[in-house]
């Protein structure tokens, strides 16, 4: 069994920083692309950033130039470093992993979710 955990969600001020983390762990033989979605209330799902196992990355125009992706290949773990937040950012945050599991299947799995506020 595969269990993507997110953490370092919370209240932040327009202008601010915060950094989110995602660990997978459980029965994993290899992670490839991982990524960080968002969600606003009343909105759909929208992909806020990716990155490759060899650390290619692309970013929604949104976050361009504010947020950055990055990932520990040793520890299964993805960051979201997001600086000079928007009130627009407010949304949770869910982390979502392409992964091969030790029993030969391949699937995307997601996280529960971190809330984000940005406060004006």
């Amino acid at each position: 069994q595969v269990q993507l955990v997110e953490s370092g969600g919370g209240l932040v001020q327009a202008g601010g920083s915060l950094r989110l983390s995602c660990v997978a762990s459980g029965s994993i033989f290899n992670v490839h692309r991982m990524g960080w979605s968002r969600q606003a209330p009343g909105n759909q799902r929208e992909l806020v950033a990716r990155i490759t196992f060899s650390g290619d990355t692309n970013y929604a125009d949104s976050v361009k130039g504010r947020f950055t992706i990055s990932r520990d290949n040793v520890k299964n773990t993805v960051y979201l470093q997001m600086n000079n937040v928007k009130p627009e950012d407010t949304a949770v945050y869910y982390c979502n992993a392409l992964i091969s599991s030790s029993s030969g299947s391949l699937q995307t799995y997601w996280g529960q979710g971190t809330q984000v506020t940005v406060s004006s």
